[in-house]
Order: structure tokens, then sequence, then C-alpha cells
């Protein structure tokens, strides 16, 4: 199952809920939302940096990633982004993919 990196930015309203609700609140809704999903929450966690939330998880599929996001950011009190994420194995067949690329200009 692909791997993703949901990175979010609470906004104000999203920050008032959190004090409210707390983040094992939020860690347990967003574990739900996973696996209802047909995934799995790898971990979440909340940081002091660009981004206030991290959560890794495995997905079905790239539209089931785009779908998260999209009920997140309909909910409002988020604003998250989706990284795709690359095993070293897919990394090593990457290499060896054959590919056609020349630089502008050349």
């Amino acid at each position: 199952m692909p791997a993703f990196l949901l990175r979010s930015v609470y906004t104000v309203d999203g920050i008032s809920g959190l004090t409210r609700d707390g983040g094992s609140k939020r860690a347990e809704v967003v574990r739900k939302m996973v696996e209802e999903a047909g995934g799995r929450m790898l971990s979440m966690h909340f940081a002091f940096a660009d981004d206030d939330t991290y959560v890794l998880c495995d997905l079905p599929d790239h539209r089931t990633a785009a779908a998260l996001a999209m009920r997140i950011g309909a909910a409002g009190g988020l604003r998250t982004r989706v990284t795709p994420l690359l095993t070293p194995t897919e990394v090593d067949e990457a290499t060896r993919t054959p590919t056609d690329y020349s630089a502008p200009g050349d």
C-alpha cells in the first residue's frame, strides 16, 4: 500500500477546536478517517514548525489521499498538503527505469 505524509497547518478556528478537544482526540479522529478510507495511520505528531501536524499513513491509492485532503480542507480548521512517499526499493526501480530527457537548450 502506498505511503503518504499529510502535513497540516491549523487555522485560528482549528486551534480553538484543538484547545477544546486536545491532541489525543484529534489523533483518534484522524486514525478513524484513515481507516474508514481503507488505510492505516502509522503515526501522528504535533510540531512547532512550518506545519502543525505530520501524519504518516498507508492509503490504497492517490485518489484516496486526494479525497482525504479535500475532506479535511472542506471541513475547515486545517490547511493540508499531501506528499506521496517512496520506499528505497521504489527509488531503486525508478533509477533503473529508462527515460529520455534533455535539458533546455540542449
